[in-house]
């Protein structure tokens, strides 16, 4: 059991939290692996995804990860609630406590309003994504596919490449990761590298080839085009040749070293189609991380509530 009612960042938790939600991830994803998806742990809960942004992996793995716990799953789209009527979020979250919903899973585009949802509402509040702050799960389904196939995520040279600027999954990531033991490593254009990341532990490399040499992972992260105001950099092709991964770039990595990114996938810009498709790809395998560390985190917050 979490010893907190909302998960909204890694920056909040403790290694120990993330330790207990990542070996809590592991157990339902060999549940999952068994094609066991009718499981009693929120029977009776009522799941509400919010979600102010378009998305498919998330919001899909959330629902699913609920419908598969035996929970009652409500979607609701902004595009198409009150909120097009002027509604505000302290309100939308009256409205659903009113409603006796026990978790609220929200992504925004404003940094901070899962924490401010969190503080009007008596439900769990999970953090999918908020502007350009965090997107919590994502790091942790990307930590569990990391400890699934290595023996301990200390110790681990994690290489991310691409927009970290606009990169709320590089920044939970980073958390992390750092309170793991991991060591992280970022390169990107200068105008996609926020300032002062290095002063909250990553470590920036002046190349592509810098960062990745004897990496166990390398991370592509995805352009985030809608987040960008244009002018960062020449245009997609350039930035691949410069800053995407290929299979030479990998050369400078651990043999071992295994390809992740956190999806959707701008095919030939951050990654060529050969390590998208490759044998240490990972990235089918995080989808279905994802369904589990959401399991585990719904299950986790929950859990004292459903035995009692």
């Amino acid at each position: 059991m979490l010893n907190r009612k909302d998960v909204l960042g890694l920056y909040d938790l403790s290694a120990e939290e993330i330790d207990e939600i990542l070996t809590t991830g592991m157990n339902m994803k060999k549940l999952l692996r068994q094609n066991i998806k009718k499981l009693p742990h929120l029977q009776g809960k009522t799941v509400t995804t919010l979600f102010y942004e378009n998305s498919t992996r998330t919001r899909c793995s959330f629902e699913l990860a609920a419908d598969y716990m035996g929970a009652h799953v409500v979607n609701i789209a902004a595009a198409s609630s009150s909120v097009q009527k002027g509604e505000t979020l302290v309100d939308t979250g009256k409205t659903l406590d009113a409603m006796k919903n026990d978790v609220i899973v929200i992504r925004h585009p404003m940094g901070g309003a899962p924490r401010l949802l969190a503080k009007t509402v008596k439900a769990h509040v999970v953090n999918a994504g908020d502007g350009m702050n965090e997107h919590p799960t994502q790091a942790l389904l990307d930590m569990l596919t990391m400890r699934e196939n290595f023996p301990s995520i200390a110790g681990l040279k994690v290489a991310i490449l691409g927009d970290i600027s606009h990169s709320r999954v590089a920044k939970s990531n980073l958390f992390g990761l750092k309170k793991l033991g991991a060591e992280v490593r970022m390169f990107a254009p200068r105008t996609l590298m926020p300032t002062g990341i290095d002063r909250m532990g990553a470590k920036v490399c002046a190349s592509r080839e810098e960062a990745v040499e004897g990496a166990d992972v390398v991370m592509g992260l995805r352009i985030q085009l809608e987040r960008q105001h244009g002018g960062n950099f020449p245009s997609l092709g350039e930035y691949a040749k410069y800053y995407g991964a290929d299979e030479a770039l990998m050369r400078y990595a651990a043999p071992h070293a295994l390809v992740m990114h956190p999806g959707p996938v701008n095919r030939g810009v951050e990654l060529t189609s050969a390590l998208i498709d490759g044998d240490t790809s990972r990235i089918e395998e995080q989808v279905l991380s994802g369904i589990a560390v959401r399991m585990a985190i719904l299950f986790l917050l929950t859990k004292e509530e459903v035995a009692s």
